[in-house]
């Protein structure tokens, strides 16, 4: 208990603020009490006897409020740099007509009706006092601070200026991951299908490319193309400029020793596909296991891991199911994939990978691959899947790994080592420390975790670590039915 109360006292400066309660002193408000009630809302969850890991609270007054009268649509990605300053990749045609609702009107929809660029009815103008989309792109400092904000269609004339399609540069239909790379260039990710529907709506079609810009938001490269037709898991050249043709690539990262960019190939493709990070140039790619050409009838004609579950057996699918959503690299060159589809993260061998290998029965050792480890292997959701984002604890030997699951709502903090889980923080739910279709786990260098979330989400948290920088214990069972908070 004497350390909940000293770390109580630590971050009370984080958690004061004005109340209508009839106190002078704002800390008087929120004392130990509610502190502690705060913490007990991330407490560790099903602890497993014997182990040691970090502990995590909330910070309600993360990020500030943003300036503008701008508001965040869906979080797409979230990513820490090289000095802690934390990216947020945000969706801003995901707003509800209320939500945006200064936007005013900019045209007429097909029924000749008066509508904002969102495409929201607006036949007297704006229809609330707040708010209006921020732009795609913001960086935050460690205080929360907005220290700058650019891309997308809510962003003036970006796309006209910053973004143009005759330079090779087409923002995507829908956002979708984002990484700065050891070169600080921002990396974004693209899942979506451009109907052209509103006035702030792509019209290329599906998604199929990953865009490179600078910290500042000036375009550097795009790799694969929009408008593709269908997947090609096997693709090399069939992008702009003769890159590899992506399909709703989830997410990206790049090998700092040999500039490799490693894309998670995604919502339709089911592999990992490897680029030159500078000309995106095709290197290698892969599928489940390291095999390489990659098997994409058997993975389309899968039906869902539910249905194998029924079978009565965890199976061991030879594929990638859809969709392939986040790619990581530890500090000893480990790539961690979470194959969202199948319930599970799969590591790799950074040496080994991307070349002609057939891996069929799953063989450690055998074309990069490690090992795996199923996640709350159970779950049946519609939406699929549960290992939706890995990131590491910094630890000097990134002993935990962090697993966030969007069908489960939590985070698991496993022992990287032998992948077992240790316990899990965060329930379902929308409330301080809470998750609803939890989307990405970014980890800073003094351990704290940042996420976003998706659908009726729409928003990023940050979680301050206290207590151990790293993990021990066996672990056990990623997942399962939850069983009790830990003492």
């Amino acid at each position: 208990m004497f350390r909940y109360r000293k770390v109580a006292l630590v971050i009370a400066a984080l958690l004061a603020a004005p109340n209508a309660m009839a106190q002078d002193n704002p800390a008087q408000i929120l004392g130990e009490e509610r502190l502690q009630s705060l913490m007990e809302r991330t407490a560790p969850l099903d602890m497993t006897e014997g182990s040691a890991l970090p502990h995590f609270i909330a910070d309600p007054a993360w990020p500030k409020p943003l300036p503008n009268n701008w508001t965040f649509g869906q979080i797409a990605g979230v990513y820490v740099d090289n000095d802690d300053n934390i990216w947020v990749l945000q969706r801003s045609r995901s707003l509800t007509t209320e939500e945006a609702g200064r936007l005013e009107a900019v045209g007429e929809n097909a029924e000749g009706e008066q509508v904002s660029a969102l495409g929201h009815p607006r036949p007297f103008g704006p229809i609330t006092d707040c708010c209006t989309p921020a732009p795609a792109v913001m960086q935050f400092d460690q205080e929360g601070n907005l220290l700058q904000a650019w891309g997308g269609p809510s962003d003036g004339d970006f796309l006209q200026t910053a973004c143009r399609q005759e330079d090779g540069c087409f923002w995507p239909a829908n956002e979708h991951g984002i990484y700065v790379d050891h070169n600080d260039f921002i990396y974004i990710g693209s899942n979506g299908n451009g109907s052209g529907d509103t006035p702030w709506a792509s019209a290329n079609g599906w998604d199929g490319h990953v865009l490179k810009f600078t910290m500042e938001g000036e375009f550097v490269l795009q790799i694969g193309a929009t408008g593709a037709q269908a997947p090609d898991s096997n693709d090399t050249d069939g992008g702009i400029n003769g890159t590899p043709q992506l399909f709703r690539p989830a997410d990206m990262v790049v090998d700092p020793e040999t500039n490799i960019l490693y894309i998670a190939d995604g919502y339709g493709n089911n592999r990992v596909v490897a680029v030159d990070a500078e000309t995106g140039e095709y290197v290698g790619h892969f599928g489940a296991y390291g095999q390489n050409p990659v098997d994409d009838e058997v993975a389309d004609n899968s039906g869902t891991f539910a249905e194998d579950l029924a079978t009565g057996e965890t199976p061991r699918p030879g594929f990638f199911r859809n969709p392939v959503h986040c790619v990581e690299i530890s500090d000893d060159r480990m790539l961690y994939v979470c194959d969202r589809g199948n319930n599970r993260i799969q590591v790799f061998d950074l040496a080994e990978l991307g070349q002609p290998c057939d891996n069929p029965d799953g063989e450690a050792g055998l074309c990069g691959f490690v090992e795996e480890q199923f996640v709350s292997v159970e779950t049946r959701t519609t939406i699929p899947g549960t290992a939706v984002s890995v990131n590491f604890s910094a630890d000097d030997g990134q002993t935990c790994l962090y697993v966030g699951d969007n069908s489960n709502m939590t985070i698991y903090v496993l022992n990287r080592d032998t992948l077992g889980e240790l316990a899990r923080f965060g329930r379902p739910g929308q409330g301080v420390g809470e998750f609803h279709w939890l989307h990405n786990v970014a980890v800073d260098s003094s351990g704290n975790i940042y996420t976003g979330e998706v659908d009726t989400g729409k928003r990023a948290q940050r979680f301050i670590r206290y207590g151990e920088t790293g993990c021990s214990g066996e672990g056990d069972t990623v997942g399962g039915v939850l069983l009790s908070a830990a003492e």
